[in-house]
């Protein structure tokens, strides 16, 4: 998936990326989360901005159901 460093990546979006991840992997949800944050982010969470790691956080705690 392209990543456009300008813009503010959205819960939709990574709602999608770890689909991908899970089915085209065979993952968990704990193992495409750990991919996503060595592979997408590079182990910086902050790696794309502010407001795009709120939208991670929103994600995350949507599938695991906070």
């Amino acid at each position: 998936m392209t990543v456009n460093h300008a813009s503010v990546l959205t819960k939709d979006y990574f709602i999608a990326y770890l689909k991908l991840i899970m089915n085209s992997r065979e993952y968990t949800i704990i193992e495409a989360k750990e991919f996503a944050f060595n592979f997408f982010f590079k182990g910086d969470i902050d790696r794309y901005g502010t407001s795009t790691c709120l939208q991670i956080d929103k994600t995350m705690c949507e599938i695991e159901m906070c």
